[in-house]
Protein backbone atom coordinates (compact mmCIF):
# COMPACT_ATOMS: atom_id res chain seq x y z
CA UNK A 1 0.00 0.00 0.00
CA UNK A 2 2.85 2.20 0.54
CA UNK A 3 4.48 2.19 -2.76
CA UNK A 4 0.48 2.91 -4.40
CA UNK A 5 0.25 5.87 -1.88
CA UNK A 6 3.87 7.15 -3.41
CA UNK A 7 2.57 6.51 -6.97
CA UNK A 8 -0.66 8.16 -6.00
CA UNK A 9 1.35 11.32 -4.52
CA UNK A 10 4.09 11.09 -7.59
CA UNK A 11 0.80 11.65 -10.07
CA UNK A 12 -1.06 14.40 -7.96
CA UNK A 13 2.63 16.39 -8.28
CA UNK A 14 3.29 15.63 -11.63
CA UNK A 15 -1.19 16.81 -12.37
CA UNK A 16 -0.59 19.78 -10.12
CA UNK A 17 2.51 21.21 -12.24
CA UNK A 18 0.76 20.52 -15.30
CA UNK A 19 -1.81 22.82 -14.14
CA UNK A 20 -4.70 20.34 -13.23
CA UNK A 21 -5.36 20.59 -9.34
CA UNK A 22 -6.98 17.69 -7.98
CA UNK A 23 -10.40 18.19 -6.51
CA UNK A 24 -11.15 15.29 -4.67
CA UNK A 25 -9.54 12.69 -2.65
CA UNK A 26 -7.33 10.02 -4.39
CA UNK A 27 -8.61 6.33 -4.36
CA UNK A 28 -6.40 3.50 -3.26
CA UNK A 29 -8.11 0.36 -3.92
CA UNK A 30 -7.11 -3.01 -1.76
CA UNK A 31 -7.37 -6.32 -1.86
CA UNK A 32 -6.69 -6.62 1.53
CA UNK A 33 -8.86 -6.27 4.63
CA UNK A 34 -6.02 -6.49 7.37
CA UNK A 35 -3.67 -3.75 5.67
CA UNK A 36 -6.53 -1.37 5.08
CA UNK A 37 -7.43 -1.55 9.42
CA UNK A 38 -4.16 -1.55 10.07
CA UNK A 39 -3.83 1.74 8.49
CA UNK A 40 -6.97 3.05 9.87
CA UNK A 41 -6.49 1.37 13.06
CA UNK A 42 -5.34 4.57 15.94
CA UNK A 43 -3.58 1.58 18.14
CA UNK A 44 0.03 0.33 17.67
CA UNK A 45 -0.13 -3.30 17.79
CA UNK A 46 2.48 -6.15 17.98
CA UNK A 47 2.07 -7.65 14.44
CA UNK A 48 3.01 -4.19 12.96
CA UNK A 49 5.84 -3.81 14.32
CA UNK A 50 8.05 -4.66 10.83
CA UNK A 51 5.40 -2.18 9.04
CA UNK A 52 5.53 1.03 11.55
CA UNK A 53 7.08 3.66 8.78
CA UNK A 54 4.78 2.76 6.18
CA UNK A 55 1.75 2.73 8.64
CA UNK A 56 2.68 6.19 9.87
CA UNK A 57 3.02 7.25 6.19
CA UNK A 58 -0.28 5.74 4.96
CA UNK A 59 -1.82 7.16 8.03
CA UNK A 60 -0.34 10.73 7.07
CA UNK A 61 -1.99 10.63 4.35
CA UNK A 62 -5.50 9.30 5.63
CA UNK A 63 -5.83 11.99 7.87
CA UNK A 64 -4.30 14.59 5.70
CA UNK A 65 -7.67 13.39 3.25
CA UNK A 66 -4.95 13.22 0.04
CA UNK A 67 -6.22 9.67 -0.45
CA UNK A 68 -8.75 7.38 0.41
CA UNK A 69 -8.66 3.64 0.94
CA UNK A 70 -11.45 0.68 0.20
CA UNK A 71 -11.48 -2.64 -0.04
CA UNK A 72 -11.96 -4.34 -3.72
CA UNK A 73 -12.07 -8.36 -4.21
CA UNK A 74 -9.29 -9.61 -5.02
CA UNK A 75 -11.37 -11.09 -8.38
CA UNK A 76 -12.35 -7.68 -9.33
CA UNK A 77 -8.34 -6.42 -9.15
CA UNK A 78 -8.13 -4.67 -12.76
CA UNK A 79 -4.26 -4.30 -12.43
CA UNK A 80 -3.57 -8.20 -11.88
CA UNK A 81 -3.59 -8.31 -15.79
CA UNK A 82 -0.64 -6.08 -15.81
CA UNK A 83 0.90 -8.29 -12.80
CA UNK A 84 0.36 -11.45 -13.20
CA UNK A 85 -0.94 -14.26 -15.41
CA UNK A 86 -4.45 -14.83 -15.34
CA UNK A 87 -6.73 -17.32 -17.42
CA UNK A 88 -8.05 -16.00 -20.77
CA UNK A 89 -11.42 -15.29 -19.20
CA UNK A 90 -9.97 -13.07 -16.75
CA UNK A 91 -7.68 -11.21 -19.24
CA UNK A 92 -10.56 -10.35 -21.60
CA UNK A 93 -12.91 -9.27 -18.67
CA UNK A 94 -10.78 -6.96 -17.04
CA UNK A 95 -9.13 -5.68 -20.62
CA UNK A 96 -12.76 -4.57 -21.32
CA UNK A 97 -13.36 -3.32 -18.23
CA UNK A 98 -10.30 -0.72 -18.87
CA UNK A 99 -11.28 0.08 -21.94
CA UNK A 100 -8.95 -1.82 -23.90
CA UNK A 101 -9.37 -2.73 -27.78
CA UNK A 102 -8.27 -5.85 -29.62
CA UNK A 103 -6.54 -4.39 -32.13
CA UNK A 104 -6.62 -7.86 -33.89
CA UNK A 105 -9.93 -8.43 -33.72
CA UNK A 106 -11.78 -9.05 -37.03
CA UNK A 107 -13.97 -5.51 -38.04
Amino acid sequence: MAHGVCELLRIRNLLGELGFKPKHVMQLNCDNKVAINIAHNLVQHERTKHVEVDRHFIKEKLKAKIIKVSFVKSKDQLADILTKAVTSRVFHNSRSKLGIDDIYAPT
